[in-house]
């Protein structure tokens, strides 16, 4: 099982899932949290009416989000090397969207996924009572099931113990991660 020597852990899982707000709480407690950059690249491609959208140029998008994902996990190596940090979504969710799509994932990325990058991975399990769709997130439920699926499937293949979250109170949610840190 690859286990980074780094205290930086992974917050994943389909989408709607309650990541965001349990993201906000730890933030709260004082942790680092890196924002996720999916949802930064499609308000930006929206906005500037560009085509890296999941709804548009898939592979465009794909390609997106890997190097921006890359970029803020090198600029978090940066400012928080000794300090435990949580990440809204991992270097692998690019890979989970690649593999979905069938993007062809390059030999360069590959190298990259090579090293530990996490120390663990926390997985938010899908939570039909909490899932919305909005303008970025227009999944269907049985898409976001499948999500959840290959998400975990992805980061056990590349040699991460994934660590279900119980669908508790927010604050419960806060606990578990805590005593499994």
């Amino acid at each position: 099982m690859k286990k980074s020597t780094r205290n930086y852990y992974v917050l994943t899982g389909g989408p709607g899932t309650g990541k965001t707000s349990l993201l906000t709480q730890l933030a709260e407690k004082g942790f680092p949290c890196i924002p996720e950059v999916a949802r930064e690249i499609i308000k930006e491609q929206v906005l500037n009416r560009g085509s890296a959208l999941p709804w548009a140029d898939k592979e465009a998008y794909a390609n997106r989000m890997w190097s921006e994902s890359l970029c803020s996990y090198k600029l978090t190596l940066q400012r928080f090397e000794n300090e435990v940090v949580f990440f809204d979504r991992g270097l692998l969710d690019s890979i989970c969207y690649m593999e979905m799509e069938d993007i062809q994932i390059n030999q360069e990325i590959q190298e990259d996924l090579s090293s530990a990058l996490y120390k663990k991975v926390f997985i938010l399990p899908p939570w039909e009572e909490i899932y919305v769709t909005d303008s970025e997130r227009k999944q269907s439920w049985a898409e976001a099931l499948k999500t959840f699926e290959f998400m975990k499937n992805v980061y056990e293949k590349y040699g991460y113990e994934t660590i279900e979250v119980p669908k508790l109170s927010i604050a419960e949610r806060v606990q578990f991660i805590e005593r499994n840190l």
